[in-house]
């Protein structure tokens, strides 16, 4: 790479990390962690890329954007933060951010997204919203991959008039996502219509919803729902709006693609309802937002008026096991309950199984008619290829892939053999020096204890 960088963050490691890789890739860099300096540099002419965090000691990194622009018009800024919710994504691509990376990030995708920027021109900037204009947080939680992969995508496509397809199993939050696009987008003065089959049962029904959305959003619920009739009513409602052509969107909680091909979809609706298609993930593939949810919704009960109640470590390990067949608004329920049940401040693991109740057998993983692990594992991989655009992740992919599936595996075999390393070999079917030489490179611990059972 060549081009100088200029890195604003108040971690002080942060700096360092990024200092050293990007001088050894060639780059001059510029490090502060001051926004006040960073902004003296840009009005001096420095830097040929930004990369800023949001939260600093003298103010927002995000507000500084437009400024930026006006004053050099045509610089990247790559924005990292460690605030990952859908807000900042959405924040980060109004204000024009070349790019948006959530922490902790992967050190070699930044230097890829600079060593791009550094190559490109960024986009011609539009006026940045009114802040009063939007409200303070949205509902939204996660941190792991695939929310972040959600709130990019929700970012990138709710400013164009594409139709958007949003999958998902019930209570993921597939309608949440319709609504906060419409409202993040320039239609968010505009009616919100959602629209179920009975609606459109007879002949005037689409004119009367097309006269309700006036140019707004409008979304057809569960559309493998829809019977065919309706459905052949849709596509002429698609192709002939009238004079303000609302945006169309769809929500399902299965795969359309396969409703289409079984014939519970119609393929020309099919077709025009996906332009941008959204999975929204179930709650039990990204279980490191539990904790966050559980935090969100127990704030959220206090501020009701509620009582103040906190989750005992071994309460909340329960819910990170627990499957949710209901997703979040499952666990949205379970919390208000405990809310309202619990003896004390704080919930107990035995308070949080009385409400959870047996586990569900949602799905089996190696067998039987719900989906296989290779095929949670593919949407996995699919989703962090999406992660990274049209660039590929770092070099050295399937080391770490059967490293993240291998290391569980053994752990979980060793806990369930009591940290026995010959029963444990035994169940997993391999040698028990080849699971010894994996321990020690997996860096794995092993405590031995009498298994009850």
């Amino acid at each position: 790479m060549d081009g100088t960088v200029l890195v604003a963050d108040d971690d002080r490691t942060i700096r360092t990390v990024l200092t050293q890789a990007l001088t050894r890739a060639g780059c001059k860099v510029h490090a502060t962690s001051s926004l006040t300096t960073l902004m003296r540099w840009v009005g001096e002419g420095k830097g040929d890329v930004i990369i800023t965090d949001v939260v600093m000691p003298d103010g927002n990194g995000l507000e500084f954007l437009p400024k930026i622009a006006e004053d050099r018009p045509g610089l990247p800024v790559i924005v990292i933060s460690a605030q990952n919710t859908i807000m900042t994504a959405i924040k980060a691509a109004e204000a024009e951010a070349y790019d948006y990376l959530p922490k902790p990030f992967d050190l070699p995708d930044l230097m890829k997204r600079t060593a791009k920027a550094l190559e490109q021109k960024r986009r011609a900037p539009r006026p940045a919203q009114a802040e009063n204009e939007r409200p303070d947080e949205l509902p939204l939680v996660g941190r792991t991959p695939a929310m972040q992969a959600l709130y990019r995508l929700v970012a990138r496509v709710m400013n164009t008039d594409l139709p958007v397809l949003i999958s998902g199993e019930s209570g993921t939050g597939k309608s949440l996502i319709a609504r906060e696009i419409h409202d993040f987008s320039d239609r968010r003065n505009l009616p919100f219509v959602v629209v179920t089959g009975p609606e459109l049962s007879d002949i005037e029904g689409p004119a009367r919803v097309l006269a309700r959305a006036r140019g707004g959003t409008v979304v057809f619920d569960e559309i493998p729902d829809f019977a065919d009739d309706i459905q052949a009513r849709i596509v002429r409602m698609i192709d002939n709006p009238g004079e303000h052509s609302p945006r169309f969107m769809a929500t399902s909680q299965g795969d359309l693609a396969a409703s289409m091909q079984k014939g519970g979809v119609r393929e020309d609706l099919y077709y025009r309802l996906n332009g941008a298609a959204l999975h929204v993930p179930a709650l039990r593939e990204r279980v490191d937002d539990i904790p966050l949810l559980v935090e969100h919704f127990l704030a959220r009960s206090e501020q009701d008026g509620q009582p103040r109640r906190a989750f005992t470590s071994e309460a909340l390990d329960l819910f990170r096991a627990y499957s949710w067949p209901g997703n979040v608004r499952q666990l949205e329920n379970a919390v208000k309950r405990l809310v309202l049940t619990a003896r004390g401040d704080e919930i107990s693991r035995t308070e949080a199984e009385a409400v959870l109740g047996n586990q569900p057998e949602v799905e089996r993983l190696l067998g039987g008619d719900s989906e296989r692990l290779s095929g949670a594992v593919g949407r996995h991989l699919r989703r962090y290829f999406d992660l990274h655009g049209n660039m590929l992740p770092p070099p050295g992919l399937y080391a770490r892939i059967l490293r993240e599936i291998e290391a569980p595996l053994i752990e979980i075999a060793l806990d369930a053999t009591g940290g026995n390393q010959a029963k444990c070999a035994d169940l997993l079917g391999i040698n028990r020096n080849t699971l010894r030489k994996k321990i020690t490179d997996l860096d794995i611990e092993v405590t031995r204890r009498r298994k009850l059972m």
